[in-house]
């Protein structure tokens, strides 16, 4: 196989830290924009903060994902993100109740179990490759 050539599972890896960007960019700079509104500074700043961790996260995914050759634990350390962020709203829906509208946040969480599965996957596919 030519050595600049992606196999499948560097493909899926690729697009799995694409979703990933999208959605972190999108949504750490959405989070960022608007705060959290109808509550108190203290809560506001964290939400911030979170929004700006969730930012860098999709800033540092889509630089995985353009050099993808050159990535190996990494891509495994963002999965470990990705699902500690779904147990997290995992254990929150259990606590606190499900959001609305639901069918919306079930999805979030769908995506966050699942794709870091995906993404370990894609990972042990490149180290064969």
């Amino acid at each position: 196989m030519n050595p600049t050539t992606l196999t499948r599972s560097h493909w899926l890896a690729r697009l799995c830290l694409m979703l990933i960007a999208v959605i972190a960019v999108s949504g750490g700079v959405l989070q960022m924009t608007l705060g959290q509104p109808e509550t108190n500074p203290r809560l506001d700043n964290i939400h911030r903060f979170l929004a700006g961790v969730y930012l860098g996260t999709g800033i540092i995914s889509l630089w995985a994902a353009v050099t993808i050759r050159q990535q190996g634990m990494l891509v495994l350390l963002l999965a470990l993100g990705i699902l500690l962020s779904g147990l997290g709203r995992l254990i929150s829906m259990a606590q606190v109740g499900l959001p609305e509208p639901a069918g919306l946040w079930i999805t979030y969480l769908v995506v966050e179990l699942v794709l870091p599965v995906v993404m370990t996957v894609a990972w042990a596919g490149m180290r064969r490759a």
